[in-house]
C-alpha cells in the first residue's frame, strides 16, 4: 500500500475533453486539477481539447493505488471507460 499523508486523499479521475476524448489522471484535489487543465496549465494532451468536464472520480487509499488505478483505466478501451463513467453518473455522483 502507498504512503498516505495524514488528512490527504488521493483520487483517480477521468475528464471528458471538448472533442469527446477522455483523459485519465490522479490527484489530491479533483476540482483544482480540473481548473488547472481548463486554464491550459495541465497535461499537454488537454491543452488543445478544452473545455474539459470532470466525469468520473474514484477515491484511492494512497498515491501508489491512485497511480495504479490510473494505469488500469488508461488501458481500458473507450467503451469500457464509457461504461465506468455511466455507472458512476448513474450513482448520482456528478
Amino acid at each position: 500500500m502507498g504512503l498516505r499523508m495524514a488528512g490527504r486523499n488521493f483520487y483517480c479521475y477521468i475528464l471528458e475533453c471538448a472533442d469527446g476524448t477522455y483523459y485519465t489522471g490522479w490527484t489530491t484535489d479533483p476540482l483544482r486539477r480540473l481548473n488547472t487543465h481548463n486554464r491550459g496549465a495541465g497535461a499537454r494532451y488537454t491543452r488543445a481539447r478544452r473545455p474539459l468536464r470532470l466525469v468520473y472520480v474514484e477515491t484511492q487509499p494512497g498515491q501508489t493505488e491512485a497511480m495504479r488505478r490510473e494505469l488500469q483505466i488508461k488501458r481500458l478501451n473507450r467503451n469500457r471507460k464509457k461504461a465506468l463513467i455511466d455507472a458512476y453518473q448513474g450513482e448520482g455522483k456528478t
